[in-house]
């Protein structure tokens, strides 16, 4: 890094205390969250946790579960897939294409970013875990496909497996029990791969298998790239399973990093990572339904009607599109995975709701996110504030042990499984016996 940069990195440094939040502002829940005054800076306050190691330790649940690390040593878990058999399939890749740095504050954010990552490289593969005899720990673990282009999204339909490359979909012929696929996949449809500044594709089937949804994300903060690297940004595809032939669902849903489908209604959801550089309480991230043509507000505005003013040109017209998400998760928690509870959950308070994997934060000085949160829903609908469901992935120091991905929860076994991109870890959520 040049001596200028360094520079700027301490200037950003220096403003860290401008990334205070407000302990008393809660921006979860459902409806409007509170919004304070947009605060702009010519460097992000920006903070990520250290990685450490977790030694002996493990995430923290509530009292009458145990946690078990499932597989380790795996490259970059993101997303899981959990089969009809109860095997496991564990996306791992990093994207390859990578965003132009075109300001300086680009240029350190990615370097403080890259503070809080693994040093390993992605295996740009699918693996299988198979914990037969329910231990928690996994006796198989093989790959199942390799060679693959930063993977992430993953479904399984009548004997096909899709898996959402950085740049296309795939489809594998594929039964539960194998444990290797070697033919090569065949591409139902490209998706939008120019520049990537956000790679990840998300994917998910409906309810009756007859389509397939595709999150992609922007590629930009706020359009700062211009605005026609954006087209089939931040939308959400779907995509007929047979033909490959897609329509655009919903736009300006900035990144829509975790789709799934709510069992009750079969509707949609997703969690979304909103703009950055408007504070350390600006904008929250969110869960909600995915409506047929709905406009989010990207980049124009945010949680709904709220314009953003940097974007160039304005355009009035979209902001008077724009709705508001359902579900407010607090301002850079970044969830990056969620699934459903199913058939009665865990029972009690974790019966009918979803758990969210908030990855965490970088630009605020007081950390959020890193954890795994339960949202409860009563008739398809949030019903109430988020619950701290796993923990410990922070240390007392603010160091970081693990950063949550991809959750999915099997209800057949009664687990929930956590997919940790910093330790390289898939942990196991049970109830003690």
């Amino acid at each position: 890094m040049s001596k200028r940069l360094l520079l700027l990195a301490a200037a950003a440094v220096t403003l860290q205390a401008c990334g205070r939040s407000d302990p008393g502002l809660d921006q979860t829940g459902a409806g409007k969250p509170p919004l304070p005054d947009q605060q702009q800076t010519l460097l992000p306050p920006m903070k990520i946790a250290k990685p450490t190691g977790w030694d002996n330790a493990t995430p923290v649940a509530p009292k009458g579960f145990i946690v078990t690390a499932l597989a380790t040593d795996l490259k970059i878990p993101r997303q899981m897939l959990v089969l009809p058999n109860g095997d496991i399939l564990v996306a791992e890749g990093s994207g390859g294409a990578q965003a132009p740095k075109v300001r300086p504050k680009d240029i350190i954010a990615g370097y403080i970013k890259a503070q809080g990552k693994t040093k390993v490289k992605g295996g740009n593969r699918v693996t299988l875990l198979r914990d037969a005899d329910g231990d928690g720990r996994a006796e198989v673990k093989e790959t199942l496909i390799e060679g693959l282009n930063a993977p992430y999204g993953l479904a399984f339909v009548d004997g096909q497996l899709y898996v959402a490359n950085q740049d296309a979909l795939l489809r594998f012929a594929f039964q539960p029990g194998q444990t290797r696929i070697t033919e090569k996949g065949v591409e139902v449809t490209k998706l939008p791969s120019r520049i990537n500044h956000h790679w990840t594709k998300s994917l998910a089937a409906s309810a009756d298998g007859t389509k397939l949804y595709v999150g992609i994300g922007s590629n930009s903060n706020i359009g700062e790239r211009g605005l026609d690297v954006e087209e089939e940004r931040a939308v959400v595809w779907e995509i007929d399973r047979l033909t490959g032939a897609h329509r655009t669902l919903a736009r300006g849903i900035r990144n829509p990093t975790a789709l799934a489908i709510e069992p009750q209604t079969g509707a949609l959801w997703a969690v979304v990572n909103e703009r950055d550089e408007l504070g350390p309480q600006l904008v929250p991230d969110y869960l909600t339904s995915v409506r047929d043509g709905a406009f989010y507000g990207w980049p124009y505005s945010y949680w709904g009607q709220n314009v953003d003013p940097r974007v160039h040109p304005q355009k009035p017209d979209m902001v008077a599109k724009a709705i508001a998400p359902d579900y407010a998760l607090g301002s850079h928690v970044a969830a990056l995975g969620v699934s459903f509870a199913r058939d009665g959950g865990f029972g009690g308070n974790f019966r009918e709701g979803a758990f969210v994997g908030e990855h965490g934060s970088w630009n605020r000085q007081d950390l959020s996110g890193y954890k795994v949160v339960w949202v409860p829903f009563a008739g398809g609908r949030p019903n109430g504030k988020p619950v701290d469901f796993v923990t410990g992935f922070l240390d007392g120091k603010g160091h970081a042990r693990g950063r949550p991905v991809g959750v999915a929860f099997d209800p057949a076994k009664r687990i929930l499984l956590i997919a940790d991109d910093l330790s390289n870890t898939v942990w196991r959520v049970a109830p003690a016996r």
